[in-house]
This record gives C-alpha cells, structure tokens and sequence, in this order.
C-alpha cells in the first residue's frame, strides 16, 4: 500500500482519503443511539430476529431518500425553508411520540395480563418496514446531516446522484450490519426477555425514550 497526500492506492484502485473520513464518521455516527437504534430494538422485541431485520432494511432504505434529495437539491428548500423545515420536524416528533405511546400501551395492557411470559406479537412485513422507513425519512437531522456533511466528498466531474447514491449504498451497508449485531444480541437474550417483568420495563422505557426524542426534537431549533 502506498500512500500520498491525496490518495491510497491499492492494487490498482484509488480511494480518496476523504472517503475514509465519510466512512469513520458514518460509523460512529451509526453506532450512536438514537431514534432508528429504539426503533430496531422496540420491533425484535415485539416479533423477533425478522421484526428487527425488516424495521432495519426500511430505516436503511430511507438513506437513499435522502441522498437523493440532497443531490437534486430538495434537501436545500427543507434546511433554508423556515416552514418546511418545522412541518418535517413536527412530523417527525409527532410520529416518534405515537410509537412511545404504543409501547406504554403495550406496557400497560400486559399489566392486565397473568404474570406468564410474553409471546412474540405476529409479524407483519409491511408495518415493520413501513415504521423504520417513516423513522428515517421523517427525521430532519438526517436531511441536515446528508445535505451539510455529504456534499463534501461529491466531486463537480461527476453525476452527483449517482455519487451520492453510493455514499448512500456505504452507508446502509454499515448501518445494516451494526443494527444486524444489535438485533442477534437482543434474540440471543430471548429467554430473559420473554419474561414478562422484563419486558413490561423494556416496553416501559422504550415508549419513555421515544416520547423524550420526539419531544427533543419538536422543541429544538436548527
């Protein structure tokens, strides 16, 4: 491996230093707990390993919304647009706030319930995919991140959609396998957790996290 001011070349390709920047940064920024990682861990609790999985590809998926917004430049009209930035916001926080009020549902309703241990809800594909999807998409941290961080490693020589699709593919690819480990975490623990104490606090403190993010983020400013 060689190495130069600009460039690592390795057996005959060239990857921009820069591109190694994006990478450790949308690591760490994946790996930092957030509204997508109690969405994952809230979904393989209520229906397992598949839950948890689906819920994944569609917050994943919502990655590409975003870089493609960023790159036709709708992205700008949500971060400069006063109006839009607070509608998709309270969009967002409104929709954080029903998922935490579900899971104190759920918390409260199996207080009803005899002390037996909890059985997996039955899982639905297009509600599991559809909640992580809405989870990013709606979230404007994630407008702001890909239209003020990405556009650094976008070159003007090239399509911006496809380079932002790409920077878009790195970063489900590591989202998708940090939030594949949580979740085999979370089902390798499945005998501890399908006991009812432990998932009524689970469920507890799941709707509470949620309900804190989503009044969080409609209080904050830009």
């Amino acid at each position: 491996m060689e190495y130069n001011n600009d460039f690592i070349s390795l057996k005959g390709y060239i990857m921009p230093l820069d591109l190694w920047t994006f990478l450790i940064a949308i690591t760490l920024l994946t790996m930092t707990p957030g509204a997508d990682t109690m969405i994952v861990i809230r979904n393989t609790l209520r229906g397992g390993a598949k839950d948890g999985l689906v819920s994944s590809l569609g917050i994943c998926s919502g990655l590409f919304v975003h870089a493609t917004l960023s790159a036709v430049g709708i992205s700008a009209i949500l971060l400069y647009s006063a109006t839009a930035f607070t509608f998709l916001k309270t969009l967002g926080a409104l929709y954080l706030l029903w998922l935490g009020f579900s899971s104190l549902k759920s918390f409260w309703n199996a207080k009803k319930v005899h002390q037996t241990p909890v059985a997996q809800k039955p899982f639905r594909f297009l509600v599991s995919l559809q909640e992580g999807f809405l989870s990013n998409v709606l979230n404007p941290k994630a407008v702001i991140f890909y239209m003020a961080f990405l556009p650094q490693f976008i070159s003007h020589e090239h399509s911006a959609l496809l380079q932002s699709l790409f920077l878009a593919l790195l970063h489900f690819s590591i989202a998708t396998l940090w939030q594949a480990i949580l979740i085999y975490t979370i089902v390798s623990a499945n005998g501890f957790i399908t006991r009812k104490s432990v998932r009524q606090s689970l469920d507890a403190v799941s709707g509470i996290v949620m309900i804190g993010l989503g009044i969080r983020l409609f209080l904050e400013k830009r």
